[in-house]
């Protein structure tokens, strides 16, 4: 059996070559980087360190690697691959189409049968995305539907950044917590689904990549916005989950979000089903040995601010429900007051460009110019006013 993996990256060999490499296959990953592909063709393997409790360490066997951009190589390992996986990024993923769509050809011309893919990507409607990429390089009348499946997925393992020493130690080492289940989408397959330890499939995928969002991303990102306003010199997330004001925010946005997803989908969620996970996560939050820092979790504003991510998303969730989310409005200001630098003093670029096109612009215009938020919508409009009211209290130094 044969995974080939786009993208060696955190992601890539923390989570989806370490599941797919235990459960019995081969894994190929694909990659641009040169010493990476050096590193993993000469040793075989590489390790993932659990930084939990209990620490430990997984030795990823069996592995080889490709230069993605030797198209005809990369083919060839997909035409005999049982399944793919990608971990590259949006930006990188229009790379992969021409790939899959000779690679694609190739199978039809040998009888190979469908290739699954699993799309870990954090982009909503990835499967979409690939689907109308491969589609446009392939003759109108190709059977693509049966030949390609797209699994989307929700990726909830975290995976700090690894100091410049230690990936200077070990560049094929990386570190992860000790959470290994990848919730995927049940339809998107057309092959079997695979006999993976940890790969949970579910039917109704939708529900999970907003319980993501609006559960994980949302109090990943508060925790580390409101922990920032109470301190600015907080370094690591478990200090701020610490704080008994920080946490009671943030758990409370994560109610506010969970009492809005059991509404949207009370077919999969429960009141019980969801403290389970809220304790979970915060609980994960809280791990020390994790080492996430304030800076990593917080930082890329725009993108967190935005109409259908983590924070407005969840808003725009629970304002359909008529539901009321004072701490989401209060991480939303929290995030307003977001400077968080990284270990050499520098903001995010995305985030300096913010702080200089946007601060100067006052929180209302920033609540409609970048998330989205309608003053002429009644409850739209109060919830610009309270976070407005929420901006002035924090920059007054009035406290939560």
């Amino acid at each position: 059996m044969k995974l080939v993996q786009f993208g060696a990256g955190n992601i890539g060999r923390s989570f989806i070559g370490q599941l797919f490499s235990r459960a019995g296959y081969e894994v190929v990953f694909a990659d641009v980087v040169p010493e990476v592909i050096r590193l993993l063709n000469e040793r075989g393997r590489y390790r993932v360190e659990i930084k939990d409790d209990p620490p430990g360490t997984i030795w990823v066997e069996n592995v080889r690697a490709v230069d993605s951009r030797d198209r005809d190589r990369v083919v060839g390992e997909l035409a005999t691959a049982d399944i793919a996986g990608t971990a590259v990024g949006p930006a990188a993923l229009p790379h992969l189409f021409p790939v899959l769509a000779a690679a694609l050809r190739l199978r039809q011309e040998q009888d190979a049968g469908p290739l699954d893919v699993i799309l870990c990507e954090n982009l909503r409607g990835a499967a979409a995305t690939v689907r109308e990429g491969v589609a446009a390089l392939l003759p109108a009348d190709f059977p693509l539907d049966e030949s390609l499946g797209l699994v989307e997925t929700s990726i909830g393992k975290m995976v700090p950044i690894m100091t410049a020493a230690q990936r200077a130690a070990d560049p094929l080492a990386v570190h992860a917590e000790a959470y290994n289940t990848l919730i995927c989408d049940a339809r998107g397959f057309r092959g079997p689904i695979p006999n993976v330890p940890g790969l949970d499939p579910k039917q109704n995928m939708r529900a999970y990549v907003d319980r993501k969002s609006f559960i994980h991303n949302l109090g990943h990102a508060i925790t580390a916005y409101v922990g920032y306003v109470r301190d600015p010199r907080m370094v690591y997330l478990w200090e701020a989950v610490e704080r008994p004001d920080v946490r009671e925010v943030a758990e409370g946005a994560m109610w506010e979000s969970a009492r809005a997803l059991i509404r949207e989908y009370p077919e999969e969620f429960t009141e019980a089903n969801q403290r389970e996970h809220i304790e979970d996560l915060l609980r994960r939050f809280a791990n020390r040995a994790l080492g996430d820092t304030i800076f990593r979790v917080g930082r890329d504003l725009p993108r967190k601010l935005s109409p259908e991510d983590r924070l407005v998303g969840a808003l725009r969730l629970g304002l359909r429900h008529g539901l009321s989310a004072p701490n989401t409005l209060l991480g939303i200001a929290a995030a307003l007051h977001f400077r968080a630098v990284d270990e050499e003093g520098r903001l995010h670029p995305a985030d300096a460009q913010f702080v200089e096109e946007w601060i100067p612009q006052g929180p209302e215009k920033i609540l409609t110019g970048v998330c989205a938020l309608n003053p002429d919508v009644p409850a739209e409009a109060e919830c610009i006013r309270e976070v407005a009211a929420a901006c002035h209290r924090l920059g007054t130094g009035a406290g939560l």
